[in-house]
């Protein structure tokens, strides 16, 4: 499965785009658990070995958290498939890492650890800027269903508003509060994590198709949104 692209990596918008980037002071800082708890989790709900949260900056895609694959803080923005992955409004599903696949990048780092598989949603902030993506990555040739995309996509979406709070409690100063949200999300995030690995140890994976799995997938994410929304609304 392989996805068309346009014709340039760098979209027409590309300054707006960096500009809400850049707003968000979240480039090229250091890790912070909340994500690293979001990317844990990702990586089991789809039976992955890497999964990450990505920024695509000018020339280079910062990894704000990596799952998996310690020591990369990112690649080349030509390297990466999150700069390719971006330019699209639906999420991105590639089964191999040919040149042939995405010809907007090179993909000899891919190809250098044996990676054939990324699947990624954009992370969308209010304005509707796509600023980079949380993307699950294997090293088997595998497809998404329709359901797994959905779950991607809304993923994407909670990692973030967890950074536009992040940097609206950091504008205002609020460090402690920050870090307090950032524990009763992990809290949630961590019994999230703890269903993931009942459900892959009893089935081997984690069945979007079934009903009862998926609807249990459901209330985890709401209950993760319902946290995030009541922390917003606090901050006005």
């Amino acid at each position: 499965m392989s996805t068309p692209f346009p014709a340039s990596l760098i979209p027409v918008h590309d300054a707006a785009r960096l500009r809400t980037l850049h707003q968000y002071h979240i480039v090229n800082t250091t890790p912070e658990p909340i994500f690293d708890a979001y990317t844990a989790w990702a990586a089991q709900l789809f039976n992955v070995p890497i999964s990450l949260v990505s920024l695509v900056d000018d020339d280079y895609v910062w990894f704000k958290s990596v799952a998996g694959h310690a020591g990369i803080p990112g690649l080349p923005r030509a390297e990466s498939m999150c700069s390719a992955a971006i330019l699209l409004d639906e999420p991105v599903v590639t089964s191999d890492y040919k040149p042939e696949s995405c010809t907007l990048i090179k993909p000899d780092v891919a190809q250098a650890i044996g990676l054939k598989f990324y699947a990624g949603a954009a992370l969308q902030m209010p304005n509707g800027e796509r600023v980079g993506m949380l993307a699950v990555i294997g090293r088997e040739f595998r497809t998404v269903t329709d359901k797994e995309k959905a779950v991607l996509a809304r993923l994407a979406g909670l990692v973030s508003q967890t950074i536009e709070l992040r940097a609206r409690y950091l504008e205002a100063q609020q460090t402690e509060e920050w870090e307090a949200a950032q524990a009763e999300l992990a809290d949630t995030l961590d019994e999230n994590s703890a269903l993931a690995r009942y459900l892959n140890s009893r089935n081997g994976h984690i069945d979007f198709e079934d009903d009862e799995v998926a609807q249990l997938i459901e209330r985890r994410l709401n209950g993760l949104a319902k946290v995030l929304q009541r922390r917003l609304g606090q901050l006005g």
